[in-house]
């Protein structure tokens, strides 16, 4: 759970903007969207799968 108090001179504006980045951090909103919907096993390893593949690529670029 986020909990976001105003600070002394803090704008609405800004409360709202950290407030969001702190939803984000946690991760909270991606884990809502991947409970939406059931995932089979073979969409998870499929999911994995492309994980791995992205980092694999990352790690050669970077190393290049």
């Amino acid at each position: 759970m986020v909990v976001v108090t105003k600070q002394k001179g803090e704008s609405e504006d800004k409360l709202i903007a950290r407030f969001k980045k702190m939803v984000m951090d946690s991760g909270i909103l991606q884990e809502a969207r991947d409970r939406q919907r059931h995932k089979t096993d073979a969409e998870k390893r499929k999911d994995q799968k492309k994980v791995r593949a992205a980092s694999i690529k990352l790690e050669k670029k970077r190393n290049r």
